[in-house]
This record gives structure tokens, C-alpha cells and sequence, in this order.
């Protein structure tokens, strides 16, 4: 149930913007340099400014195993790895790119997994010097599989006989949340939509009356990681209607753990977060 695979009505920032955190970043010395070749080399990069390691996530392209990095001064390989939530080695990749003017576009390509998701990639370019800056990506996110929530209509009360669904879904939040800390400060995310009676003004406030229930019904049960929510209004039915269709499977939410605010991969729509 991994965000990012084809299919998903989500998706994470990261085609738009992953979450990504810098590495490592250090000299490696030449194997069979005398000691004063060393010295020389070390005291030519210490002039150079920092190395930096720039990925545009645009171009970051999970399904198809490419991104598309650039490096601060000339470079001379990059490095890939792709590991699952578990940490487990998906996909490897080094590619070297000969002195590559500063600034150029090094594409990287990989062989994308298939039946797991990747959870997190490590990039390592080096320079002509041997030095070395990493930075990781982290794409993973999970959309919860839930039993909707439906509200009555014109209504943001969550019903006691809903209450069973949002306690599955808590069960399935508390089972999937130790695996994933270690990647990062996990939120959960709740996104509310409604049907097409009354405007489109309206039923905007409305879903978020309907998120913001969600969000306190999970945190006053006892979920204590941070909670974001956003209505969507009608701007995302389930079902295709005309305008003032009471649709109950419209009246709905989603919700989804991920280290960076989603947005939708059929529109590209963006909610507007707020933090509980």
C-alpha cells in the first residue's frame, strides 16, 4: 500500500518535492598517491568551495528508475542505492560521467523493484578530487485501505456507528508506524470531501469541519504523532456527478502516513494543511 506506484489516487510531493536529507560528505584519498601528492590535492580542494549535490525531485522518477543530479564542481561518478522500508538493498547503480563540467545534468538510472516499494534512496556523486557529498530521498508514504466514514449531509459529526471504521484504521496506523519511524517525523494526513449539494464555497468549509473531526477523533483515541488536515471540497469526487447530487460515497476522507504533505496524482491538486 505504498504511495508512488502507479495506480495511487495519492501522491507525495516528491515528483513535486520528496523529503530529502543531506549525507555524508567527505575526501576519499587516491589509491597509490605518495603522501605529497596527497597533500597537494588536499590543499588544492581546500581552496575550492564546499562540493555540493543538487536533485532537482522533479526529475525524479521512481517508476522508471532515473534521476537527474548536479554537482557543484566537475564530476566524476555517482553512486545509487534503493532500499525498501526494511532497509533491504532493491537496487544498485554507478554510473561515471568522466569529468563532467560543474553544473551538468548527470542523469542516473536504476532497475526498479518490482512487488516492493522503495522507501528511501541514497546518492552519492564524487568529484574529479575523489571528495564525495551524499543525499537521501525518501518517498515512502502509506495510504491507509479504510471502510469510508460517511456523514449525513450538511453534517461534520462523526456518527457512532461509524466509529468502528476510524478504529480499524487506528489499529492499521499503530501496526504500520514502528516500521517507518526510522525514516523520519511520520504524519498522518486526513483529507475530507463532500457530494455537490450546496457551492462549491460551502462544501470547501464543510470537508474541512469533516477532516478536522477525523484528526481530533484519532488524537482524543490516543494517536500522538503529528496530524494534518484538509478539506477538498467537491474538487475530488469519488463519483462523477452533476451539481447538487446527494452522493453519500462522496462524503468520504482519506488517510495517509507520509513525512511530506501529499497531494493528489490524478490532478495535482494541493490541499491546504492545517496542524491539529
Amino acid at each position: 500500500m505504498a504511495a508512488l506506484t502507479p495506480g495511487h489516487r495519492w501522491l507525495t510531493r516528491a515528483a513535486l518535492g520528496l523529503s530529502v536529507s543531506v549525507l555524508a560528505g567527505a575526501a576519499t584519498a587516491r589509491a597509490g598517491d605518495a603522501p605529497a601528492q596527497k597533500g597537494a590535492a588536499q590543499k588544492q580542494t581546500a581552496e575550492l568551495p564546499p562540493l555540493q549535490l543538487q536533485i532537482d525531485l522533479a526529475d525524479v522518477d521512481l517508476a522508471t528508475g532515473q534521476l537527474i543530479v548536479r554537482m557543484s564542481r566537475p564530476a566524476a561518478r555517482v553512486t545509487l542505492k534503493a532500499l525498501s522500508l526494511s532497509g533491504a538493498v532493491l537496487a544498485q547503480a554507478e554510473q561515471h560521467f568522466d569529468g563532467a563540467a560543474a553544473g551538468s545534468p548527470l542523469t542516473v538510472r536504476w532497475t526498479p523493484p518490482e512487488g516492493e516499494a522503495v522507501a528511501r534512496i541514497e546518492v552519492y556523486g564524487y568529484d574529479v578530487h575523489d571528495y564525495f557529498k551524499g543525499v537521501a530521498i525518501t518517498p515512502w508514504s502509506f495510504e491507509i485501505p479504510h471502510d469510508d466514514v460517511v456523514f449525513e449531509t450538511d453534517s461534520a459529526v462523526i456518527r457512532p456507528a461509524e466509529a468502528s471504521k476510524l478504529e480499524a484504521s487506528l489499529a492499521l496506523i499503530q501496526k504500520q508506524l514502528p516500521r517507518a519511524q526510522h525514516l523520519g517525523a511520520v504524519s498522518l494526513f486526513i483529507v475530507a470531501h463532500t457530494d455537490t449539494v450546496a457551492s462549491a464555497e460551502y462544501n470547501q468549509e464543510l470537508s474541512t469541519r469533516r477532516a478536522q473531526a477525523l484528526a481530533r477523533w484519532f488524537r482524543s483515541h490516543g494517536l500522538r504523532l503529528p496530524i494534518a488536515y484538509a478539506g477538498m471540497g467537491e474538487r475530488a469526487l469519488k463519483v462523477k456527478t452533476a451539481d447538487e447530487v446527494d452522493e453519500p460515497r462522496n462524503r468520504r476522507a482519506d488517510y495517509m502516513l507520509a513525512l511530506e504533505p501529499p497531494r493528489f496524482k490524478s490532478s495535482g491538486a494541493s490541499p491546504s494543511w492545517t496542524r491539529l
